[in-house]
This record gives C-alpha cells, sequence and structure tokens, in this order.
C-alpha cells in the first residue's frame, strides 16, 4: 500500500504556508509525494513541468483565486484529467456549486480533519487511476478494431475476388461449351436422318444423351452466372400458377419423352396468382423434375402440387428416387462441392441456381427426405396482393 501510495503525486496550492503544512503533514504520513505552490500563477507554472495525481486548491487566494486556476487547468488538455479538490472555509452552497461548475471534483472545508482528507484523497486518486486505465483500454480497443477491420476488408477483398472468379469460370465454361455442343446436336440430328444399325443409334442416343447433359450445365451455369451478377432484372408480372405448372408440364414431357414414369399435378386452387418472373420459376421446376428423372431413372414418379397459406403459395416437387445422403444435405446449395449431392455422377449446380432464384424472389427453399422414401423440395413465395 505504502508502495503504491509512494508512487502518487499531490499538488498543495494555498497562499497560507500553515494550511499547506498541516496538510503535507497528514499526507506525508501516507508515502504520498508533495509539491507546494502558494499561488495560482505558481501553481501552473509547476504543472506544466510535472504530472499530478491529485490537486488540492484553496480558494480565497489573492490575484488569481481557485476558481480561476480550476478553469485554466481543465482548458489544458495536459492537465484536464487532473482531479481537483477544493480547500475552503466557506461552506455555503454558492461556493460549492461555482467549484463543480468550474470542473472541481470535491471539496474539503476547513479546519481540516485527517480522515475525511485521506479517504476523499484515495477515492478520486483511485478514480483518476480508473479513468486513465479505461482511457488506455480503449484505446488499445481502437486500435484492435482497427486492425480487425482492416483483416475483414481484406478478407472481404478477397472473398470477392474469389466470387467473381467463380463468377467468370462459370460464364467462360457456358461459353465455350455452346459452340461445340450447337456442332454436336446439329450432326447427331444428321445422322438420325441416315440409315443406322440398331448398335449405331445406341451410340447415337448416348451421344444425344450426353451432349444434352452439357446443354443442361451449360445454360444452368450460365443462369446461376446472370442471377450473381444481377444481369436478370426483369419485372415480376402477376401470373396465373395454373398456367405456370401446365406450359412447364408441356415443355419437359416433349423434353423427356421415355425418361419417367409418370408426372401427377395437383392444384389447391386454379385460381392462384404468383407475381414472379416467369420464366425463372418455370425453370426451376424444370429443373427439379429433370433432377428426380435422373435419380430415379426411368421409375420416376413425380409429383407436383400447389397450395397456398395466408402469406404465401407453395410449390412442391416429390419424387420416388433415393433421396439426399446425410453428408449432402450439409451442402446442397454450393457451387463447386465435391461429389455429387446423391452420390452419383453430376455437379449439383440445380439447386443452387434454384436457391438464387429464390433469393431472387425473396423466398425460400426447402428441402428434405420423406420417410416412405423420395425427396420432396418445396419453393416457397410470397403471396400476390391484387
Amino acid at each position: 500500500m505504502q508502495d503504491t501510495q509512494q508512487r502518487h503525486k499531490i499538488l498543495i496550492v494555498d497562499d497560507i504556508p500553515k494550511n499547506i503544512q498541516i496538510l503535507g503533514n497528514i499526507l506525508s504520513k501516507e508515502n504520498y509525494q508533495i509539491a507546494y505552490a502558494q499561488s495560482g500563477e505558481q501553481a501552473l507554472s509547476i504543472t506544466k513541468h510535472q504530472a499530478f495525481d491529485l490537486i488540492l486548491l484553496d480558494i480565497m487566494m489573492p490575484e488569481m483565486n481557485g476558481f480561476e486556476v480550476c478553469k485554466v487547468l481543465k482548458a489544458n488538455p495536459q492537465t484536464s484529467d487532473i482531479p481537483i479538490i477544493f480547500l475552503t472555509a466557506k461552506a455555503d452552497m454558492n461556493s460549492i456549486v461555482k467549484g463543480f461548475v468550474v470542473g472541481g471534483q470535491d471539496y474539503i472545508t476547513k479546519p481540516f480533519n485527517a480522515s475525511e482528507l485521506l479517504a476523499r484523497t484515495i477515492t478520486h486518486i483511485q478514480l483518476h487511476e480508473q479513468k486513465l486505465a479505461l482511457a488506455e483500454m480503449n484505446e488499445k480497443l481502437e486500435e484492435k478494431v482497427k486492425e480487425r477491420t482492416l483483416q475483414l476488408e481484406e478478407a472481404y477483398k478477397r472473398l470477392n475476388q474469389l466470387e467473381k472468379a467463380k463468377t467468370d469460370f462459370l460464364a467462360i465454361i457456358s461459353h465455350e461449351l455452346r459452340t461445340p455442343l450447337n456442332g454436336i446436336t446439329g450432326l447427331t440430328t444428321l445422322l438420325n436422318l441416315t440409315s443406322l444399325t440398331e448398335e449405331q443409334q445406341q451410340y447415337i442416343h448416348y451421344l444425344e444423351d450426353v451432349a444434352n447433359r452439357l446443354t443442361r450445365f451449360s445454360e444452368t451455369a450460365l443462369l446461376i452466372t446472370d442471377l450473381r451478377t444481377n444481369k436478370n432484372q426483369p419485372d415480376f408480372l402477376p401470373t396465373q400458377v395454373k398456367y405456370i405448372m401446365e406450359t412447364t408440364l408441356h415443355q419437359f414431357e416433349e423434353k423427356n419423352k421415355g425418361k419417367y414414369r409418370s408426372v401427377q399435378v395437383k392444384m389447391a386452387n386454379d385460381d392462384l396468382m404468383l407475381a414472379a418472373n416467369t420464366t425463372l420459376v418455370k425453370k426451376s421446376l424444370e429443373m427439379l423434375m429433370e433432377n428426380a428423372c435422373k435419380f430415379a431413372g426411368t421409375a420416376a414418379e413425380i409429383r407436383l402440387s400447389v397450395s397456398a397459406t395466408k402469406e404465401h403459395i407453395l410449390l412442391v416437387c416429390e419424387d420416388n428416387g433415393p433421396g439426399f445422403s446425410m453428408e449432402s444435405q450439409k451442402r446442397l446449395f454450393e457451387l463447386f462441392s465435391t461429389g455429387d449431392i446423391l452420390h452419383e455422377e453430376g455437379t449439383g449446380l440445380s439447386l443452387a441456381a434454384i436457391k438464387l432464384i429464390m433469393d431472387y424472389h425473396n423466398g425460400k427453399i426447402e428441402v428434405r427426405n420423406k420417410e416412405a422414401g423420395g425427396a420432396q423440395i418445396k419453393l416457397i413465395f410470397n403471396r400476390y396482393e391484387q
């Protein structure tokens, strides 16, 4: 305790030497370091060259009183934080209030009580130390925040660079695939018009299937690129859900004959309206049905249903395929995930694209495995307010 107090410096300012002697004797016994000044000007001069933990300042002094000295000290950034206790023979309220107004922290009336003096001295020195420690801590925290902010900005910059690289990569793949795919599609069409053996026809069908899969990949990659770069921003128009379902189903049946067992559609209300980008909604449903065919094969049984709540319209696609593995459910909507989400050859881009489409519509996508087997994917749109 004595070692700690010995480091604390106190300035006593009083024009009466006897008062300085009394205060000095009391404080010296507690091992405080004491400095003295017998005028306001002398006190200000001392504080220019020495830092103090506390100032005991008499109010009634000639030429420059304690209030004036306090104002000067509080106006100087180097001394503004030093706690000041006024020494006064006046216990009237006006002097006390004026002392607080000009920046004093406390007051002690004459004649001095040693216990009161020491208690107030200890209290204000401790408060002063805590204030300095808090200021130092805040400064360190600000430095930490600045450092962390720079790290986050750098990480965000790198993330944006990676996102741009992935987006550019998808765009390049998509565009580079289109030209040779168009050539392959044209050649297979011409070959189908010629006389072929059964084995050759099988080769052509296989080539057509591979070309179609690459075409779907290219289209999906380009769609993802457009959505991620906000290139695709048409107006949302109110459209009858029944029309969306019927046109999507017709297009799907035309493109996928012989690739599934059945498709069933259930509409809760034929008059439901959906404010959306119709092309994107139809694309989502088409990709869901194509995935069902892909993983359930020619035995695929697809069930589409439409229902509504007070706030949402729900488009649901169910199938009798293998469903989603536990591992795949952790990364259903990731681009470039390792392997396929259903343990088979593929890219997993479809669900990533559908997730982007639902985000684009401020909607949600929910995916789960059914207890009886197969998968259920639910597209949740906000209901159109007429």
